[in-house]
């Protein structure tokens, strides 16, 4: 938090109303205390006014104890922070902050008391995520001072705030805005009226879609959330998340996007409602997808629906040898994984040379880890050791486990499981890595499609901890047990997903991609305040256009294609914007240029 600054630095937005005392309004009143802001606390309960006071003690009284203000400092915040029941308690703000409940009802009376307490200079702000700020605006006696304010919770450590103008905002009242908002060390985004703004436009229909997928019964909700964090490096899976925001809350944001957009991506999830309307929120309610230890409790319990713990019901087959085939990064990443864990590897490419190009590239690996520490030089040693590169296939003749990690093409693929089918011994288990192609077409290929599985790994393979194991309808129950013992053995983390396009990350993942392409498409935000909006107020490791970047332009339009393909939901057509750059050559990082222009290596 910026230590309180003195009133000559202060700009003209000095005294601020903050109306409505829930924890967002608690936080944003905080963020303002302590940066030097008289602060005006309005709410109609006493009671919650109260609680506003004593959470700011409480967290004055903690920075204290951390040494990051000094106790002369706390009573200074707290002097600044005065709570009233009333809307007349505004009548000398500068800026108003309303952040009462998501109702439009609700909040034109708000604005249409304020209207007649403050003066005709201060700038009404709405603290909405989900309700059009021009129509609010509209009601407004004045509406050109009237614009959007979108905090994310908990305020005081969020930097992100989304500055949203209407079409009748006044410019002064934007600049005023932004300047306070860097002021109080944040960092705003400038954005137009649409439910969700950025951060949330994208973060809710990904939501959404995960709820749906659960609902669906496509994979468990532990998976689905464990897949999220491992594969995308979330802090947090979506349906936990939606526990945290409410799940009546999204309900209410979604509704709002979906009167919009009209984009079945956006129309709620029966679920939503479901569990809505049995009183089932989330957190605050003490369960919503999870079941909380209390209201409130961020403490997961055991339900009837927690996975049970403990071996297979099916023995597994014994596994001692693996074959890798292909010569690229991620057949050589998985080779490295088994060969770490023990396991003998044969690695085959479609020459002698490009084998031993690909172990020598393990061997770069493995040499790096060293030079961090993470293994010996023996143990390094030993790992290539167990690795023997191979010209052809043909050598899996004695492999328990063949998995291939080719060209994501399904002809190349069903060739290949056609030769391994013929090459392998009985028993053997024959996986693909793919990551949008139908595992089963591959099992055809072959004369025992029970032995077939998917295993899709995430690159880079020795750090990604997420295997999404993918059963056909075909696979034998022994298959699976194998597979995902496997998994536990080579210290990754499985989740279990039927075969369809997409999977569970990808599947959730490139839409919001595809989302974000369209908002830039449109003209509503740059490329760098949605990467910005995505990074601090969704907690993603990297922005939308950063990953485009990484991940290929035309990887990407290859698996949103097979996506829309497969489901048949407009709402997935990929962007024309990213087909145009892709036929341009414009594929990203390797090729020096794609959202963004990269210096050439």
């Amino acid at each position: 938090m910026a230590a309180p600054l003195s009133d000559t630095s202060l700009s003209p937005l000095r005294t601020i109303a903050v109306v409505g005392l829930g924890t967002m309004g608690t936080g944003i009143a905080e963020v303002l205390a302590r940066a030097g802001r008289e602060v005006i606390g309005i709410d109609i309960s006493e009671a919650q006014a109260a609680k506003a006071v004593a959470a700011l003690e409480t967290s004055t009284a903690r920075a204290v104890a951390r040494g990051r203000i000094t106790e002369q400092e706390r009573g200074d915040v707290l002097a600044r922070f005065r709570t009233f029941t009333g809307l007349q308690a505004a009548a000398d703000a500068d800026l108003v902050i309303e952040v009462t409940p998501e109702s439009y009802e609700i909040k034109q009376q708000v604005f249409r008391e304020l209207d007649a307490v403050v003066r005709p200079e201060t700038v009404l702000a709405t603290g909405t995520n989900a309700l059009s700020v021009t129509r609010l605006a509209a009601d407004s006696a004045r509406p050109e001072r009237v614009l959007g304010l979108h905090f994310f919770n908990p305020a005081p450590a969020m930097k992100l705030v989304e500055i949203v103008s209407s079409v009748l905002t006044a410019p002064q009242a934007v600049a005023s805005v932004t300047d306070l908002a860097i002021e109080l060390g944040k960092e705003p985004v400038a954005v137009g009226d649409r439910p969700g703004f950025v951060a949330d436009g994208l973060l809710f229909g990904y939501l959404n879609q995960a709820a749906a997928m659960y609902e669906a019964k496509y994979a468990t909700r532990e998976d689905i959330d464990a897949a999220m964090r491992l594969g995308c490096g979330l802090p947090m899976g979506p349906l936990a998340l939606l526990d945290l925001i409410g799940v009546d809350t999204a309900r209410t944001v979604l509704e709002a996007m979906y009167t919009a957009s009209r984009d079945r991506l956006h129309a709620p999830a029966p679920v939503l409602k479901q569990l809505s309307e049995a009183g089932l929120t989330g957190r605050k309610s003490g369960r919503g997808f999870y079941t909380y230890e209390a209201p409130g409790s961020a403490a997961v319990v055991r339900d009837a629906l927690t996975p049970l713990s403990g071996g297979p019901a099916v023995p597994g087959r014994v596994v001692r040898a693996v074959g890798v085939a292909g010569s690229g990064t991620m057949a050589s990443g998985i080779a490295e994984v088994f060969a770490k864990a023990g396991y003998e590897v044969v690695l085959a490419a479609r020459s002698e040379e490009k084998a031993q190009t690909a172990k020598a590239r393990i061997g770069k690996s493995l040499s790096r880890s060293v030079d961090k520490g993470r293994m010996t030089v023996e143990a390094a040693a030993e790992t290539l050791d167990r690795i023997t590169p191979a010209g052809s296939c043909d050598a899996f003749a004695d492999v328990d486990l063949a998995l291939e990690a080719v060209a994501e093409d399904l002809e190349v693929k069903r060739q290949l499981f056609a030769t391994l089918d013929k090459v392998c011994k009985p028993g053997a288990i024959l996986a693909t890595t793919t990551s949008s192609l139908p595992v089963v077409a591959c099992a055809r290929a072959t004369s025992r499609p029970q032995d077939v599985i998917g295993m899709h790994f995430f690159n880079p393979a020795p750090a990604m901890k997420l295997v999404e194991v993918v059963r056909t309808v075909l696979t034998g129950d022994d298959v699976h047990a194998t597979v995902r013992e496997l998994c536990t053995a080579v210290r990754k983390h499985p989740v279990d997903c039927g075969d369809r396009a997409g999977f569970i990350v990808n599947a959730l993942l490139f839409p919001y991609l595809n989302n974000a392409v369209k908002m830039v498409q449109e003209h509503y935000a740059s490329l760098d305040d949605i990467d910005a909006a995505m990074k601090l107020g969704g907690g993603y490791p990297m922005g939308p256009f950063e990953l485009l970047d990484v991940v290929g332009l035309d990887v990407s339009l290859a698996i949103e294609r097979v996506l829309h393909r497969e489901f048949r939901d407009p709402g997935l057509a990929p962007a024309p914007l990213l087909e145009h750059l892709v036929a341009a050559g414009c594929l990203g990082r390797k090729t020096g240029r794609g959202f963004r222009e990269y210096a050439k290596r």
